[in-house]
């Protein structure tokens, strides 16, 4: 732990603090305000998570050629674009806002994430990642909970999108006062570093991004998890899990942060293979009427995978490139995760409006062949 890493990490927890309360809002703002179709929903949510796979590799690639800090800061300073939302009737335009403020955030993504691995040490880095996925989504579960007492009081959801800027400008604040403070020694030895082929096989490399991509492809937008359990009980309810799987996501990021259990294994089965069993459970408890109670297990078990998966890709990617090509590998990262996004909305929002039970069944499938494929692309790879 050092100044640097604290400064991104508060960075991360105010940024989480604004725009994870505009991403609970925006299927209610979309489909009960709006008044938009389940398959509208997939197809912004398509457009606003997946098409961000290109920004995501922009900014990694531009990272590597220019400062990463400034890159960060440029991508973070256009996330309230996502709380102007607020100031709009039309659902072509609020998309639009909101696609370009999570736009934003896919092409800051990779250089924070590059600025986390160049002040930390190959010791200490998934401890460091954990830490910085506990105030991330830490700062996302408080939004949620403040949303929630907010709409308990009243506000209207238009008023609440407009608050979420507060925070957002606070977290570009905070990433401004964020240096690389990497010694120069450790600089040289990482820009020196040997080439991918004789720190870990190529293959181990091409696994976790394949498997990303795939996992991608079972990573449905939190807004359906959010209308089905509304559709069960309650809008208050359905965004209630988002609190929960929040939380629980950032204790297993802090966890598994803080062990040293073999990282590849980890994440094929405690996120990959559990991610689906999660969506499986979701889809079940829809099924068969199990209730709220049930769906929230479901729910924090998505939770509890993401955390794992959030933390332990980045450290990987950053055990296997060297400082000059950490962009490109954290932008790859983010790049194919949202490329399956894209896919995953979109069959997600076809098979919802069929039944909601066989989209989960899709999610559940895809996520357990992405735990599989990195175990089997990744036996060489040295943790």
């Amino acid at each position: 732990m050092n100044r640097e890493i604290l400064l991104i990490s508060l960075s991360a927890f105010f940024a989480d603090l604004g725009y994870q309360a505009a991403i609970a809002i925006f299927p209610i703002f979309i489909v009960v305000a709006l008044s938009a179709s389940a398959s509208e929903y997939g197809i912004a949510s398509a457009v606003a998570f997946g098409i961000g796979s290109f920004f995501g590799y922009l900014g990694g690639l531009l990272s590597d050629r220019y400062e990463n800090r400034y890159i960060a800061i440029f991508g973070n300073a256009l996330i309230p674009l996502i709380s102007l939302m607020a100031l709009t009737n039309s659902i072509l335009i609020a998309v639009m806002l909101f696609s370009g403020g999570w736009w934003a955030r896919n092409f800051r993504s990779p250089a924070r994430r590059s600025m986390v691995a160049v002040n930390s040490t190959k010791k200490n880095r998934s401890s460091v990642f954990g830490f910085l996925h506990v105030l991330d989504i830490g700062g996302g579960m408080l939004s949620v909970v403040g949303l929630l007492a907010l709409l308990y009081l009243g506000l209207s959801i238009k008023s609440i999108l407009l608050l979420t800027a507060i925070p957002l400008i606070i977290s570009t604040l905070l990433l401004i006062f964020a240096k690389n403070t990497m010694h120069k020694k450790q600089q040289l030895l990482l820009s020196s570093s040997k080439p991918l082929e004789s720190r870990a096989s190529i293959g181990a490399y091409r696994g976790i991004i394949i498997a990303t991509a795939l996992y991608g492809f079972s990573t449905y937008s939190f807004g359906f998890p959010i209308l089905t359990i509304a559709k069960q009980t309650s809008s208050f309810i359905g965004i209630g899990s988002y609190a929960v799987y929040l939380g629980i996501s950032a204790f297993a990021g802090y966890w598994i942060g803080s062990k040293r259990y073999n990282k590849i294994k980890s994440l094929s089965y405690m996120g990959y293979a559990l991610s689906g069993f999660g969506s499986l459970l979701l889809g079940l408890s829809y099924a068969y009427g199990l209730g709220a109670v049930w769906s929230y297990i479901a729910v924090g078990i998505l939770g509890f995978a993401f955390g794992i998966i959030e933390t332990l890709e980045p450290t990987l990617i950053s055990f296997i490139k060297n400082v000059k090509e950490l962009g490109k590998g954290m932008g790859s990262l983010s790049g194919s995760r949202s490329l399956g996004i894209f896919t995953a909305n979109l069959v997600m929002g076809v098979l919802y409006v069929v039944n909601p039970f066989y989209s989960y069944i899709y999610a559940t499938t895809v996520s357990i062949i992405a735990g599989i494929i990195v175990l089997m692309m990744s036996r060489e790879f040295v943790n």
